[in-house]
């Protein structure tokens, strides 16, 4: 009776790496749709923008008092998470890359909580008219797509803790960059078409 022999045990690959890992296309397709979502509502925004004329703004152009710096606040969140990216790039997580990924996280939150600030100093509500609930809706749409950006950071930065990636196996990290990236350039349109268009017409 001839013996069976058996193959070393291999693990299973569980993860994905490099750019045409399942999660990119995952990511990129989530992109996709939430872009598209945007586009519909900034249609919606420009669309009756056009209809009303100067009918369409309750009172002047939106004050900018609070809204320029949360930008700049946000663009900054920008940087530190492509700092985090780089260095994992470079030589897989290090204490630096987990310091810039805790920096976005605390600027991502500070930009929620000021515009959550601009909400209640507004002199109108999601239901004072089309302008109104577009601005809720648009900025609310948004605000959700940054908290699920922190959710994604948050994990990233526990799992790096943890000791999950290394230089060759990082996927989680540029994804959540990516999406961060995703979250901020739509906050840039959306910061042109509220308080930038109307001081242009």
């Amino acid at each position: 009776m001839s013996e069976i022999v058996l193959a070393p045990a291999v693990p299973l690959a569980v993860g994905s790496s490099g750019r045409r890992g399942v999660g990119w296309w995952g990511l990129l397709c989530v992109i996709a749709t939430e872009s598209a979502l945007f586009a519909y509502l900034l249609f919606s925004y420009y669309y009756f923008a056009v209809q009303l004329g100067d009918a369409w703004l309750p009172g002047k152009p939106p004050d900018m008092k609070l809204a320029l710096p949360d930008t700049l606040i946000l663009l900054c969140s920008s940087a530190t998470v492509w700092w985090a990216e780089r260095g994992v790039r470079r030589g897989g997580p290090t204490g630096r890359s987990r310091l810039a990924l805790a920096l976005t996280i605390l600027l991502g939150m500070v930009f929620i909580a000021i515009q959550l600030l601009e909400w209640r100093a507004k002199p109108f509500s999601i239901t004072s008219g089309p302008y109104g609930s577009l601005y809720f809706t648009i900025t609310g749409f948004h605000m959700a797509h940054v908290a699920a950006g922190l959710v994604l950071l948050l994990l990233v930065l526990w799992w790096s803790a943890l000791g999950y990636f290394d230089q060759r196996r990082h996927m989680p990290v540029l994804v959540a960059a990516a999406y961060w990236h995703f979250v901020d350039a739509v906050w840039l349109v959306v910061f042109f078409t509220f308080y930038v268009t109307p001081r242009l017409w």
